[in-house]
């Protein structure tokens, strides 16, 4: 443990000195999904007079700069932090590349996650730690090419309630498959990447290794950035000046079994296949008001030799259109839903989601139904930059799950983690507060949640978390946090049975991604 401690302070080291090393112009990053990161952006989309669609993310570069009406498109989606004089010292990229006379950019980046805590645990002390370090690089070529790439790789040792969550499900949350290191932790990576194609004015093609997020809450009941990255390719297309948006992503998940009865001992192993296809249509309705409908198919599982075989369907690109033929509890899964955004003021915006699996389980478990209900109130209590999200999540136990009389392998999953809403099933009410000043931030959240064991027999969970920190350079979200989670799990039916968690942490990480690991 002590030696690796020391790699941790060392890489850190060698990221400083070439984070100080660089003096280049700064270029931006295609918008990630990061929560905290994104609140300055989302605080801008939340006006009336944007008429961009921020129900599915990431967002695109090329439909945002062309629909928000403000007088600097620029400032709007590049982070600013409300500190000019900071701006121009530290908003920098560590390696661009911008030939003269030649459209074309590219930059690069360290991605950096160097983390130590100490984990308290029914009484007992564990020390934790995160080495990750990787690199993230993305670039223009002409006007109508964007492309990205990203490569991470980590040892972890977790705090006790997350280390069991990941030895059970064989997966690190939304990062992969790992491996052992050493005794107790372990090793994984992850890549992701794309390229954009803004094929006409109104139609952008995607391909890459990634995964998308539908919805204006923290949680998605549709479809959310919880699991693992997929292949996936992404056609959106805007029609009546933008007003109306529709996305078509086609994808391939994988179920972590094997993908033939007989495994070949001197192979890798192959995991199970099965492909996807998710419709999402966007209507502004007006300047205040945002209602979407939602289809999501997971399609029969490969065969024992892992082929598929889709038929014409798959490829239907019309939402709703395979709900009458295979309805909700064909073999094949169906998510269908919806969401809606409405804008109260320019600083207050409320949202909902509504989503429905199999509605013919009345007598069994019941009916796969889910609903959300959320608030975002910028500038809350007229103090600016402080961000208040308060949201509602409800889910039955009937949801996401493969449909009944059919094998395990079509749930709405991948990499043994929900599609969608992240506990799974159950109940939960959340309280978010951020506030930024300059490059300094705070967090606070508050969730509970309540989980089914048993028909007849529940648990809770309660999650305190709360931040401090320091944004060093936003051209890609360097920054030094101080934090503490609180955990308290509670099995109400055993006798008051209860597991707590205390969990001091310090870190130097970059973020560009949403990790879920309040469960």
């Amino acid at each position: 443990m002590q030696t690796f401690q020391n790699k941790l302070k060392a890489n850190l080291i060698i990221f400083i000195l070439l984070c100080l090393s660089f003096k280049i112009a700064a270029q931006f990053y295609n918008l990630p999904n990061d929560y905290s990161f994104s609140l300055l952006t989302q605080k801008q989309l939340a006006a009336k007079d944007s008429s961009v669609h921020t129900s599915i993310q990431p967002y695109i570069h090329f439909f945002l700069e062309k629909y928000v009406h403000v007088a600097d498109t620029h400032k709007i989606f590049k982070y600013i932090t409300d500190d000019p004089a900071l701006d121009i010292a530290f908003f920098k990229h560590v390696i661009t590349i911008k030939p003269p006379h030649q459209n074309f950019k590219f930059t690069l980046d360290p991605v950096l996650n160097i983390e130590i805590g100490n984990d308290y645990y029914n009484g007992k002390k564990k020390q934790t730690s995160t080495n990750s370090r990787g690199f993230i690089g993305c670039g223009y070529i002409g006007n109508k090419v964007y492309f990205e790439t990203m490569f991470v790789e980590s040892q972890s040792f977790f705090p006790e309630y997350l280390s069991s969550n990941v030895a059970a499900t064989s997966i690190v949350p939304g990062q992969g498959r790992w491996k052992n290191f050493k005794q107790t932790g372990f090793d994984y990576a992850f890549s992701s990447g794309f390229v954009s194609f803004q094929a006409l004015k109104n139609l952008n093609i995607q391909a890459g290794h990634g995964k998308q997020k539908i919805g204006h809450g923290y949680r998605s009941l549709l479809l959310s950035d919880n699991a693992f990255n997929y292949p996936y390719a992404r056609i959106t297309q805007q029609w009546f000046k933008g007003r109306v948006q529709y996305s078509n992503i086609y994808s391939v998940l994988m179920n972590l079994e094997s993908a033939s009865l007989i495994r070949n001992p001197n192979a890798e192993r192959l995991f199970q296949k099965k492909a996807a296809s998710f419709q999402y249509l966007s209507i502004n309705v007006s300047k205040i008001l945002n209602v979407a409908f939602f289809q999501g198919l997971i399609w029969q599982a490969g065969d024992n030799k892992n082929r598929q075989h889709l038929n014409w369907q798959y490829f239907n690109p019309v939402i709703y259109t395979n709900l009458p033929l295979l309805k909700l509890n064909n073999k094949n899964n169906i998510v269908i839903g919806g969401d809606i955004l409405l804008k109260i003021t320019n600083k207050i915006n409320v949202y909902g989601q509504l989503m429905a699996d199999d509605l013919s389980n009345t007598k069994t478990i019941g009916n796969g139904i889910g609903y959300q209900a959320g608030l975002k109130y910028f500038d809350f209590i007229g103090l600016k930059n402080l961000f208040l999200q308060a949201e509602y999540n409800n889910v039955s136990e009937a949801s996401y799950v493969s449909p009944l009389g059919t094998s395990t392998n079509q749930s709405y999953s991948h990499y043994n983690q929900n599609l969608a809403y992240t506990p799974g099933y159950g109940q939960e009410i959340m309280c978010m507060l951020d506030y930024k000043y300059k490059r300094l931030f705070a967090a606070a959240r508050y969730q509970y949640q309540t989980l089914p064991l048993k028909a007849t027999e529940l648990y809770n969970n309660q999650i305190a978390n709360f931040k401090i920190g320091y944004l060093i350079n936003p051209a890609y979200n360097l920054n030094v946090a101080l934090g503490y989670i609180n955990r308290n799990q509670n099995f109400s039916t055993f006798n008051g049975l209860s597991n707590q968690t205390n969990y001091f942490y310090l870190g130097v990480k970059t973020s560009f991604y949403n990790l879920y690991y309040d469960f």
